[in-house]
C-alpha cells in the first residue's frame, strides 16, 4: 500500500527546471513546469560586481512567488558571460606561461592578418602574459610526438618558483607538439601540482590538442587567465544554491550551445565565453523548428549589445574559431556577431557633428537617464520612452518605474538642441542610427555569406529586439518576424533547450587512404569510448547519448581544412568521406578537384547528453482582440507618420490564430513589441508573434 501510494505521489508531483541568463542589465529566469510543459518568466536586475547574487535572489523570489518548493527544483542551467567581461575588461588572474625553449613570444608575434590592413591607429591587445611571466623550458618533441629532449624537473621546479615570486597565480603550459603527446605538459602540471598546489595549471593538450601553435597557446592562455575566479565563481553560486535547499549543482552552458558539470566548467571555464547568446541562438533554433520556421536569423538585443546569428535547418551555425577582446579561441562555438547596440547604448554628436548610437553603454549602473539610478547620457532605451514606444510610466509589468520628462531633458539637451531639431526628431534619429547597425550586422551573417535574407525569418527576442525588429526587417529585407513568449528571458529558455555536451578532437595529420582509413575509424572509436565515459560521469543515462562524428580535411598543399561530418564509423566509408568532402569544398569554394589527394588533419567526436527540449503549443491566449486592449496613446512613428494614436494590447490575452493591423504596441513583463503600419500581426499556437510585411 505503501509503495503504491508513493508511486501516485511521484506520478503527480510537479517538478520543475530553471533556466538562467545573467546579462549586462538583467538577470533572466525561465522555469519550466515539466509535468506541463508550461513556462513561466522572470527577470530581475544583474548585480555585476558578483553575479551570483541576482542569480540566487531571483531563484528566491521565483520560489516565493510562484509557490515552489527547493525540493521540487530538479535542475538549475546557468549562461554566462563573466569570463568573457574578464577578458574584455582584462581583470583575470596574474597568468604565468610555460613553454618550448624558443617560442616565449609566441603570444606577441602573432598572425600576419590584418583586419584594418590600411589603419594606422589599429593596435593589436597586450598579450594577457607579460613578457617577464612567459618563461622557456628545455624541452623538444617532433612533429609526430616522439621525444627529443627530456624534460628536467629541476629546471621546471626552478621556473615554476620564479614565476609564483613574479606573482603569478595561475600557469598555462603549452609545448610544442603536445597535441601529438601530452606527457611533458602532463609531467610539468605534476611538478606544479607537487611544489605548488594551490596553483590553477591549464595544459594545452587538454584544453584544445590541436595544431597552430599561437591559436593553441592562446586557447590555453584565456583558459588559465579566468580559471581561478570562475572556479571561485561556480564554487559560490553551488554553495549558495545548496543552501536555497535545493538539491541539484547547477549546470553551465558553453559557447557550443551544450550544457557542462561544474567540475568540467571549472577546468575549461574558456567555453563559457559567448554561453549566455549561445543559448539565445539554440532556443531560437527549436522554438523557431517547431513552428515552421527552420530557417531563420536571431536578433537577440540587449542592454550592451546586439547579437545576431543564422540558423539553418533547425541548426545553428557553429565556427571553430573566433576572437574575445582581441585574443584567439580556437573552440567550437555558435557563430555570433556581436555589435555594441543595445537598449543601454549611448548617443552621443561626434566631433564631426554626426549622431552615434554606441558602443558605449550605460549597462545596469547607473543605466538609462529614464531609470533614475545617476545617468546621465541619453540611450536608445530613453529614445523609445521618450517616442512612447516604451511604457513611459513602467517597466516590468510596473516594478521598474521611468521618468520620462527625464529622458527628454536629456535628448533635449545633448543631442536635439546641439543638431537643432525636435526632441522627437532627435529620438527618432538614434532608433534609425541603432537600426541601421543592426540590420548590417544581419547582412554579416546572411548576405554576405550567401543567405537572402528574405527567405529567413528574424527571430526577435532579448529585451529590445521586438522593440526594434519591425524596423530592422524593413531596413534588411527580412519579410517575417517571429517573436517567441516574453523574449527577454529567450537566453535563460534556451538553457533549458540544449543538451549536455562536449567536443573531443584528436590530430590525424595523415593522407586520405583506405589504408589510413582503418586508423581514423579506430581513433573514432577510442574518441567515442571516451565520450561515453564523460556522459556517464556527467550521470546522463545511455538511452539518451548520442555521438557526432567529423572529420577536418583538406585537399594536399591547401592550409585551411572543411569540416566534414560522417554517419559512422565504418570501415566500407572511406568513399562516402571522399564524396562528401568533394560536395563540401565545392558549396564552399565553388569547385572540387577529382583524383587530387586530401589530407586528414583531425577526427573530432561531439558527445551529447539529450534532454527534454520540444517546444509544445501550450499557449492559450485570450478570447478577443478586445478584451486584450489595455490602453491607447500617442506614439511617434517619424517624420512622414507623426504621432499616431495607438492601441496598446497585453500580449498573453491575444487570442490565438486572429490577424490585426499595425501601427500596435504589445506589452509583456519582459519586453515590448512594436508593430508599424502596414503590417499584420498573428499569434499562433506556441505563443509566437508573427508579423509579416
Amino acid at each position: 500500500m505503501t509503495n503504491y501510494s508513493q508511486a501516485i505521489q511521484e506520478e503527480y508531483q510537479v517538478m520543475y527546471r530553471i533556466g538562467v541568463d545573467v546579462g549586462g542589465t538583467f538577470t533572466d529566469f525561465t522555469i519550466s513546469d515539466t509535468r506541463t510543459g508550461e513556462d513561466l518568466f522572470f527577470k530581475i536586475s544583474s548585480t555585476p560586481a558578483d553575479p551570483s547574487e541576482a542569480i540566487v535572489d531571483g531563484i528566491d523570489q521565483i520560489l516565493k512567488k510562484f509557490g515552489i518548493a527547493p525540493s521540487d527544483v530538479e535542475y538549475v542551467g546557468h549562461g554566462t558571460t563573466v569570463a568573457t567581461n574578464m577578458i574584455i575588461e582584462r581583470l583575470g588572474a596574474v597568468t604565468g606561461l610555460i613553454t618550448t625553449k624558443g617560442f616565449r613570444d609566441v603570444l606577441a608575434i602573432g598572425r600576419q592578418t590584418r583586419p584594418a590592413l590600411y589603419d594606422t591607429a589599429v593596435r593589436k591587445p597586450e598579450p594577457l602574459v607579460d613578457r617577464f611571466r612567459r618563461r622557456e623550458v628545455d624541452e623538444r618533441l617532433n612533429a609526430t610526438g616522439e621525444e627529443i629532449a627530456a624534460i628536467d624537473e629541476a629546471e621546471v621546479e626552478k621556473v615554476v618558483e620564479e614565476l609564483v615570486a613574479d606573482g603569478a597565480e595561475t600557469i598555462a603550459v603549452s609545448f610544442l607538439h603536445s597535441y601529438q603527446n601530452p606527457d611533458h605538459e602532463q609531467a610539468v602540471a605534476d611538478i606544479i601540482t607537487r611544489k605548488r598546489p594551490g596553483i590553477y595549471v591549464s595544459l594545452s593538450s587538454k584544453v584544445l590538442p590541436e595544431i597552430r601553435e599561437y591559436e593553441r597557446t592562446s586557447t590555453t592562455v584565456l583558459n588559465a587567465y579566468v580559471g581561478p575566479k570562475m572556479a571561485a565563481y561556480f564554487d559560490r553560486l553551488r554553495s549558495k544554491i545548496a543552501e536555497m535547499g535545493i538539491t541539484v549543482a547547477p549546470m553551465i552552458i558553453h559557447s557550443n550551445a551544450g550544457l557542462l558539470s561544474i567540475d568540467t566548467a571549472k577546468r575549461l571555464p574558456v567555453t563559457t565565453c559567448l554561453s549566455g547568446p549561445a543559448a539565445g541562438v539554440m532556443g531560437a533554433a527549436v522554438v523557431g523548428a517547431a513552428a515552421g520556421a527552420p530557417n531563420l536569423v536571431t536578433f537577440d538585443v540587449g542592454g550592451t549589445s546586439t547579437d545576431v546569428s543564422l540558423v539553418v535547418g533547425g541548426k545553428p551555425k557553429l565556427t571553430s574559431s573566433r576572437e574575445v577582446a582581441g585574443h584567439p579561441v580556437k573552440l567550437p562555438m555558435v557563430d555570433i556577431h556581436v555589435i555594441g547596440a543595445g537598449g543601454g547604448s549611448i548617443a552621443v554628436i561626434d566631433d564631426a557633428g554626426a549622431l552615434k548610437v554606441g558602443p558605449r553603454s550605460a549597462g545596469a549602473l547607473p543605466g538609462p537617464v529614464a531609470y533614475q539610478r545617476g545617468g546621465e547620457f541619453p540611450t536608445l532605451t530613453d529614445a523609445n520612452i521618450c517616442l512612447n514606444r516604451l511604457n513611459p510610466i513602467a517597466l516590468l509589468d510596473g516594478r521598474m518605474p521611468v521618468s520620462r520628462e527625464a529622458a527628454i531633458a536629456a535628448i533635449a539637451q545633448q543631442i536635439a538642441e546641439p543638431l537643432q531639431i525636435s526632441v522627437e526628431e532627435a529620438a527618432y534619429g538614434i532608433i534609425q542610427v541603432a537600426a541601421a547597425n543592426m540590420s548590417r550586422a544581419i547582412r554579416a551573417v546572411t548576405t554576405e555569406q550567401g543567405h537572402d535574407v528574405a527567405d529567413l525569418a528574424l527571430f526577435a527576442f532579448g529585451g529590445a529586439g521586438p522593440l526594434h525588429a519591425a524596423e530592422v526587417a524593413r531596413e534588411s529585407g527580412a519579410k517575417r518576424i517571429i517573436v517567441p513568449q516574453e523574449p527577454g528571458t529567450m537566453c535563460a529558455r534556451g538553457v533549458l533547450l540544449s543538451d549536455i555536451s562536449l567536443d573531443f578532437v584528436r590530430m590525424q595529420l595523415s593522407l586520405a587512404t583506405r589504408e589510413n582509413w582503418l586508423a581514423v575509424c579506430s581513433a573514432l572509436r577510442e574518441m567515442i569510448a571516451e565520450g561515453d565515459s564523460w556522459l556517464a560521469s556527467e550521470n546522463v543515462s545511455p538511452a539518451s547519448r548520442r555521438f557526432e562524428l567529423a572529420i577536418d580535411a583538406h585537399y594536399d598543399g591547401q592550409s585551411h581544412e572543411l569540416r566534414v561530418s560522417i554517419d559512422d564509423v565504418d570501415a566500407n566509408g572511406f568513399d562516402d568521406f571522399i564524396r562528401r568532402f568533394a560536395e563540401a569544398h565545392t558549396a564552399t569554394y565553388g569547385y572540387e578537384t577529382p583524383g587530387r589527394p586530401v589530407y586528414i588533419v583531425s577526427c573530432r567526436m561531439r558527445a551529447v547528453g539529450q534532454v527534454p527540449k520540444a517546444a509544445t503549443p501550450t499557449y492559450r491566449g485570450g478570447s478577443t482582440l478586445a478584451k486584450a486592449k489595455t490602453d491607447q496613446r500617442d506614439v511617434y512613428f517619424g517624420p512622414d507618420e507623426g504621432w499616431k494614436s495607438t492601441p496598446i494590447y497585453r500580449r498573453s490575452a491575444l487570442p490565438v490564430g486572429e490577424t490585426f493591423a499595425g501601427p500596435a504596441i504589445i506589452d509583456e513583463m519582459s519586453s515590448t513589441t512594436v508593430v508599424l503600419g502596414g503590417q499584420n500581426v498573428t499569434v499562433d499556437a506556441f505563443g509566437n508573434i508573427v508579423i509579416t510585411d
